[in-house]
């Protein structure tokens, strides 16, 4: 006999089906499959025998008021050991995998779309799908807090990160136990299709991936469960090789946009602190989505006679920025790959850049790669930007010379990787609350007191910034006023951590230093 909390659940379960059936994830011959892996997931013998009308019954935009429901049902049962955040991701993603296409549907509908409705349309529903299953979970991705800076050098974009739910310390200490099982091999691999997680390894039973042929070699195509922009997406090679940026890179680029015209694509450097957070699995990001690099202007053109059909300028970007353009596809992978070549072996010790190093034992260490993003423009040229980046570290700058500086840090410390070199900051949840912190000592709501000297407090890293910040405003700003004034104050350290970040400064001098890199390319100054 079923008491009424598991009528509610049954209950639930007919509102989830409807909520598959209303968003193409289930179909009408897969209803009583669908309902009878739910109600075995949740320990229950038979369905819901009240009436569920569904034209009077609202079914929501997302899945995620249904699951949470559901969620707490499974915590009363014992079917989640704790209620927290990592066991409630875990088997939510159970339920949501119950209700998604199997890998091989995914692939003949996306194809079908395509064939019938255009590319556009076809990656429109797959990313729609993402969303809806709750892959992307778009009520986290909403919490963020998001605003636009103008900086010298046009909008910057800047996103608080707030996605990622703090982890209690029952979470954190059952990371700490957990047995390290080496499958899948890393969060890009393909095998996680389908892996049901574990406290130390996300749940992927909804995720979905379509197969792709890159200069001849088996890749995928996945959109990210972290969404920093529209259609994010991450494209990722078949083996758990470690990140290369090659003339093969160039070759993968461009064949990416033969397939998906409509997106632009990157790379992250290959090397540690100018690289992004996985450097074990070769993997790019796109999306369909304008970054403010894009926006930027040349601020000067070059040329050079080697590469007559291609349109070359330094872009007006705080970041080392050469933009390539040609329809030459062959062209442009030459050029690109010579530049690479040049740049990999080229020093300036005037401007601090130096290719190699030895380490303690004698071993050669580079320190010269570039951040590659390419994309088609509207006249349908392939235009390509290549980000100049050095990770050499000093005994000043043991992060990195072109890495943001020590100043910068309460801000941001993490490496500036694909996404922040073309505009958009990832900024760590804790600034929510340390800026609304701030925000009232410049309103006067509270003072600074003693406690903040102590290392421990979270103001304390941002101890020389307030002493500023009063210094220019004072304490006795409205909130209105205060909140824009941390706003733009952020927006300003961003734009120096791009500063800091390139390696050639947009200064007279680094202008010039830049200009003699790409002579030893054979580019010049029109």
């Amino acid at each position: 006999m079923y008491n009424k909390s598991d009528q509610r659940a049954l209950y639930l379960i007919e509102k989830l089906i409807q909520f598959g059936i209303q968003n193409h994830m289930v179909d009408k011959w897969d209803i009583t499959y669908t309902r009878n892996r739910l109600l075995q997931l949740f320990e229950l013998d038979a369905p819901y025998k009240g009436e569920f009308d569904v034209n009077t019954e609202k079914i929501p935009e997302t899945a995620t008021p249904i699951l949470e429901e559901l969620l707490d049902y499974a915590y009363s049962k014992k079917l989640i050991p704790h209620n927290n955040s990592t066991y409630r991701d875990l088997f939510d993603t159970r339920i949501m995998g119950i209700l998604m296409p199997k890998p091989s549907e995914l692939i003949e509908r996306f194809d079908r779309i395509k064939k019938r409705e255009g590319i556009e349309a076809a990656t429109e529903d797959f990313y729609t799908l993402c969303q809806k299953s709750d892959y992307i979970r778009v009520s986290r991705i909403a919490k963020n807090i998001k605003w636009n800076y103008e900086s010298p050098f046009g909008n910057l974009e800047i996103t608080i990160n707030l996605t990622k739910p703090e982890k209690d310390p029952k979470e954190i200490a059952a990371l700490k136990t957990a047995p390290q099982v080496g499958y899948p091999k890393c969060v890009l691999c393909p095998e996680n299709v389908g892996y049901g997680g574990r406290v130390n390894h996300p749940p992927r039973q909804t995720l979905r991936t379509l197969p792709l042929t890159l200069d001849g070699q088996r890749w995928y195509f996945q959109y990210s469960p972290y969404v920093y922009y529209n259609e994010h997406c991450i494209v990722l090679s078949e083996n758990h090789v470690p990140m290369k940026i090659c003339k093969e890179t160039f070759v993968r680029l461009l064949e990416f946009l033969d397939h998906f015209p409509h997106y632009f694509i990157g790379s992250n450097a290959d090397l540690p602190i100018v690289g992004g957070s996985i450097l074990n699995h070769d993997h790019f990001q796109g999306g369909h989505y304008t970054f403010p690099m894009e926006k930027a202007g040349i601020e000067y053109s070059v040329e050079s006679d080697c590469y007559p059909n291609i349109d070359m300028g330094v872009v007006n970007w705080p970041m080392s920025t050469l933009r390539l353009t040609s329809r030459s596809r062959e062209e442009l992978i030459e050029a690109c790959s010579h530049i690479l070549d040049i740049w990999r072996n080229y020093s300036d010790p005037s401007v601090d850049i130096v290719a190699n190093t030895k380490d303690r034992d004698g071993n050669i260490v580079n320190h010269n790669t570039i951040t590659p993003i390419a994309r088609k423009n509207s006249k349908g040229q392939f235009e390509i930007d290549l980000v100049f980046r050095n990770n050499r570290t000093t005994g000043n700058h043991p992060l990195g010379i072109f890495h943001p500086h020590a100043p910068l840090h309460h801000i941001k410390k993490e490496n500036i990787g694909l996404i922040e070199v073309m505009g958009l900051f990832i900024l760590p949840g804790r600034l929510k609350d340390e800026l609304t912190a701030i925000e009232n000592i410049l309103t006067g709501k509270i003072d600074i007191t003693d406690e903040l000297n102590d290392e421990g407090h979270p103001l304390n890293k941002h101890l020389p910034w307030i002493h500023e910040l009063i210094d220019t405003h004072g304490t006795g700003l409205s909130e209105d006023r205060a909140h824009r004034v941390l706003l733009d104050g952020v927006g300003d350290k961003c734009t120096r951590v791009l500063e800091d970040a390139g390696v050639f400064k947009t200064t007279k001098e680094g202008r010039k230093a830049f200009n003699r890199f790409l002579a030893k390319c054979n580019i010049h100054a029109e």
